[in-house]
This record gives structure tokens, C-alpha cells and sequence, in this order.
């Protein structure tokens, strides 16, 4: 069975950085797109970013175009992303997920989900 599991939420003041990582583990993902989801309390869950297998075709929503940066190391099944000038808004639960799509940009796209890390922004 696949499992995506999040790691490096955690607590940090706005203007700072934070790197998240999913690390993937049991079928393959050859030629998966994998993204980057997240949902703040009492919003749905809305998307963040998305990267293809090969790692040189991302698509980013206009709120974090910039800022964040979507990466993968297929070496390492792993997914990062990349947060800098972080705001408050930007406090939510962060997912990963993976998809067959090339660049899956809609929740639907996505086949396999990691369970969220916590990422909260203070002012």
C-alpha cells in the first residue's frame, strides 16, 4: 500500500522559512505528479503547488507563486517544499499527495494522501 507521510511543520514568525518534506513509501511513483495541499481550519482544502515525475514542470497557486518552491527527489521517493517569506495566512495543515496526471492542479487528480503536517504561522 502507498504511504505519504509529511514531516517539518512546525512554528514560525512571518517573513521566516520553513521546508516541508513527504517521504513515500510502498508502490512505486514512476511517472506520478505529486502536490502539495493545504487547509486551515473551518476552509477546504485548497492547492498549493504541484511538480511532474521528472521535476522540471511546476504549476503554483497565485497566493504562494514566489515564495514557495515545489521540488522532488525520486532518488529518495521523496517531495520537499520550500516556504520563505511565510505569512499567516499561510497557517494550515499541509498535505502531499500523489496523482497518475502529469501536473495534477485539482484535489480529484490525486490518487494517494499523506496524513498533513501542522504549519502555523505567527504574526
Amino acid at each position: 500500500q502507498v504511504q505519504l507521510v509529511e514531516s517539518g511543520g512546525g512554528l514560525v514568525q512571518a517573513g521566516g522559512s520553513l521546508r516541508l518534506s513527504c517521504a513515500a513509501s510502498g508502490r512505486t511513483f514512476s511517472g506520478y505528479g505529486m502536490g502539495w495541499f493545504r487547509q486551515a481550519p473551518g476552509k477546504e482544502r485548497e492547492f498549493v503547488g504541484a511538480i511532474n515525475w521528472s521535476g522540471d514542470s511546476t504549476y503554483y497557486d497565485y497566493s504562494v507563486k514566489g515564495r514557495f518552491a515545489i521540488s522532488r527527489d525520486n532518488a529518495n521517493n521523496t517531495l520537499y517544499l520550500q516556504m520563505n517569506r511565510l505569512k499567516p495566512e499561510d497557517t494550515a495543515v499541509y498535505f502531499c499527495a500523489a496523482g497518475r496526471f502529469r501536473v495534477p492542479t485539482k484535489a480529484t487528480e490525486y490518487d494517494y494522501w499523506g496524513q498533513g503536517t501542522q504549519v502555523t504561522v505567527s504574526s
